[in-house]
């Protein structure tokens, strides 16, 4: 239910923020208004990423818990979050997903309690809303270099980003009304190693266009 919410929640703000213009393209960009957005990881790691995925959702699957668990990755970082009954269940899912191919690392953000409520998940994914309309709104950050993820009014962020980008975002999603808490899961780039991403994708774009 949380994932889908969030995914219908992405795709209506990606959608209104970009209105008549070209469509996003894995490991490309979209411009329109003067907006160019573009995925800071290769193609080939937005598909691990995925894949890491669907493997760690079927591994929660498979140990049974009674938990309500969600899992994202990006750049082969795999963030766990939700509720699950026990200590030794939190313990259990981080070594078991820590194990699966591609995987860099683990953040394991699981509560320990009950499950969160269909009305707690609802709000995650009008904040999750709120907190995307908020950086695109900023203009002086790159919304498309954040992955937001809502857990119990904790706002997850996640990304390549540069300290200043880091600090900016986690200050807009603090804004936001209802928020409890922001937690910061980035890689941080310096200053030369985000231009030097911008000449990269610059020069694939030139060099795969039509001549």
């Amino acid at each position: 239910m949380t994932r889908f919410f969030r995914h219908t929640a992405a795709a209506a703000l990606l959608g209104a923020a970009c209105a008549g213009c070209a469509p996003l393209l894995l490991g490309g960009a979209f411009v329109g208004g003067g907006l160019v957005a573009t995925d800071r990881r290769t193609t080939g790691t937005q598909l691990e990423d995925e894949g890491i995925e669907r493997r760690a959702s079927t591994r929660v699957r498979e140990l049974a818990t009674l938990g309500h668990v969600n899992v994202t990755s990006y750049n082969r970082v795999l963030l766990i979050t939700g509720e699950v009954p026990a200590d030794a269940d939190k313990t259990s899912i981080g070594d078991a997903l820590a194990k699966l191919e591609n995987v860099k690392s683990v953040v394991n953000e699981l509560g320990i309690g009950q499950n969160s409520t269909t009305g707690s998940r609802t709000t995650d994914a009008f904040l999750t809303t709120k907190v995307k309309a908020t950086l695109v709104d900023a203009k002086d950050v790159q919304a498309n270099a954040y992955k937001v993820v809502v857990e119990r009014a904790i706002v997850y962020l996640m990304g390549r980003v540069t300290e200043r980008e880091a600090s900016r975002g986690a200050d807009l999603a603090r804004s936001v009304s209802s928020v409890q808490k922001v937690v910061r899961v980035f890689e941080i780039l310096s200053e030369d190693e985000l231009a030097n991403l911008g000449r990269s994708s610059s020069s694939s774009s030139g060099a795969s266009a039509p001549k």
